[in-house]
């Protein structure tokens, strides 16, 4: 399909960073410097015995920087960078809620007890940090790794799961077994169907592909969650497997749904009203389908590379985001239009039924419902 090789090599490149992770990396006092505070993480922290644990390589040349971690809650977070001009640097920092200074090869926080969800950032900063100028240190790079955790169901902190992503190990769970019962129940009946051919033969075979990529997407989903729930890192090529399975499976359904839905509206009174689902459609419909492909995937990349959360769910926060909700709901209004249009003329019962099912399962389930779950 057009325009996945390119999402396949952004995805290999964007970095696979998240809300809830084990997060190891260096740090660097140019970068604190220029953003008054490296940004290490954002995690949301819940219950009585949420953890922060921190391992660092140099413990000299922490303690000759004077580096530390400063935590913020969401709150105070966003009112520091919302009038970012109206605090110097050490008023910022003094707007911390917790500092926790790297003096030691390792240290295990335990934060206050949190009694609703909320999210935390911690930033990086040392001695240099608050300069008027840059002072190049000079001293040996420190790595760290930081480990996140939430207390589990009898209370201890072993869960690496954010408040926000609680939950999602047994939903992909249960969603791989939805799938699995289904494929049992209606494989083979499907199959037949295929084989069979028929008015419908093109439009079941798109339709089979894009549910088959959705399931591998969920499959790939499980894995990589069930790694992360043992090690909070995960498997980051598999999760980007689903996402780009997932991205596939709509970009087909897109193609296709606008195909027949423009195929159905341009060409209307030329094509045979006994073989409306037939892939016939016009230069004119392909190119608006290939169009609006593109543009889906244009958006699709910007948007990854505005969530710094990478995941193969998004919050459609971003403009990017927004654009691509506005192109469903037009493509469910121009699709309900082209459906309806068949339908009036079609003396058919058992077509009618299939237009009036596919046009609740595509139009309502799969192209509305994204959008207004988003939208909440």
């Amino acid at each position: 399909m057009l325009g996945l090789p390119l999402l396949a090599v952004v995805l290999s490149l964007l970095p696979h960073t998240g809300r809830a992770k084990t997060v190891h990396g260096s740090f660097d006092s140019a970068l604190a410097w220029h953003s008054r505070g490296q940004h290490i993480f954002t995690f949301l922290f819940h219950g009585e015995q949420a953890v922060l644990r921190v391992r660092i390589s140099n413990v000299a040349a922490a303690v000759g920087k004077d580096a530390a971690l400063y935590l913020y809650q969401d709150e105070e977070w966003l009112k520091m960078h919302g009038n970012m001009e109206e605090y110097s640097c050490p008023e910022r920092l003094s707007l911390a809620q917790i500092s926790i200074p790297l003096n030691q090869t390792e240290y295990n926080y335990t934060l206050p007890q949190i009694l609703s969800p909320v999210a935390w950032y911690a930033i990086y900063v040392d001695r240099y940090t608050c300069l008027m100028s840059y002072e190049d240190p000079r001293t040996d790079e420190i790595t760290f790794q930081v480990t996140l955790l939430n207390p589990d169901a009898a209370g201890n902190p072993f869960d690496h799961f954010g408040a926000d992503e609680s939950g999602l190990h047994e939903f992909f769970f249960l969603l791989v077994l939805v799938y699995f019962v289904a494929a049992c129940i209606y494989i083979q009946a499907l199959w037949q169907t295929i084989k069979k051919g028929g008015p419908m033969h093109t439009v079941l075979k798109v339709l089979s592909n894009a549910l088959l990529l959705q399931v591998v997407s969920a499959l790939a989903n499980y894995l990589h969650f069930s790694w992360y729930a043992k090690d909070g890192k995960g498997a980051p090529f598999i999760g980007s497997v689903a996402e780009l399975c997932d991205i596939a499976s709509e970009v087909q359904m897109l193609y296709l749904l606008l195909s027949l839905c423009m195929g159905w509206t341009l060409s209307r009174m030329k094509k045979s009203q006994g073989r409306p689902l037939q892939w016939d459609s016009t230069p004119t419909s392909t190119g608006i389908a290939v169009v609006a492909v593109i543009a889906q995937v244009i958006l699709l990349v910007w948007e990854q590379f505005e969530d710094t959360n990478h995941h193969s769910y998004h919050a459609h926060e971003s403009l990017a985001g927004i654009l691509l909700i506005a192109m469903k709901i037009c493509l469910a209004v121009s699709l309900a239009f082209g459906l309806y249009q068949i339908i009036t003329v079609e003396r058919s019962t058992m077509k009618r039924k299939f237009y009036i099912t596919f046009a609740k399962v595509c139009v309502s389930s799969w192209t509305l419902c994204y959008c207004f779950l988003d939208i909440q």
